[in-house]
């Protein structure tokens, strides 16, 4: 891909995620009860099992997987795997809601500058992972030139290095 490829595609919104499912009713079961999506209509000139969902402006494509035994399902729930966030209003009774369903989850919290973020994550049916958060408390603060490059901590460890031997040379 080249380096500079001028301005971004005209884009307006997220439409939808899709995710290969062994059961596509098990998911359907798992998406409305747990999470509140709703089904609606798929077109029907689909030759291939699935399901669409719908809610908080997002679109979630359930697709039957072919060959649903080799389909590798995680068991360990890793924050920094892939995964779709949720905003929720109170945190607390996300967490309640996830007891009383018997869905294990793991909590962490984030500090930025004081400001507290607190995130849920678990697995649906099929070892996808779903983050539950309190994110709004942090602010989106947009990021420019060199910042943008060394928004990883590799690469902020780069610049930081590269700054300190401008500061040596003479």
């Amino acid at each position: 891909m080249k380096e500079n490829m001028g301005n971004p595609l005209p884009l307006t919104s997220l439409n939808h995620i899709s995710i290969v499912c062994r059961s596509v009713e098990e998911s359907i079961r798992f998406y409305t009860s747990v999470l509140g999506f709703v089904p609606v209509r798929r077109p029907g000139s689909f030759n291939f099992d699935g399901a669409w969902l719908f809610s908080y402006g997002i679109g979630i494509h359930l697709l039957q997987a072919e060959d649903p035994e080799s389909l590798h399902k995680k068991s360990e729930i890793n924050p920094k795997d892939n995964h779709i966030s949720f905003q929720c209003e109170s945190m607390a009774a996300v967490e309640k809601k996830l007891k009383d369903l018997g869905i294990d989850y793991v909590r962490q919290q984030v500090e930025e500058g004081g400001i507290y973020v607190d995130q849920l994550f678990f697995h649906d049916p099929d070892g996808f992972m779903i983050e539950i958060c309190n994110c709004d408390n942090l602010p989106v603060i947009p990021l420019a030139g060199e910042m943008v490059r060394s928004c990883s901590r590799v690469n902020l460890q780069k610049l930081q290095h590269q700054q300190q031997i401008k500061v040596v040379q003479p």
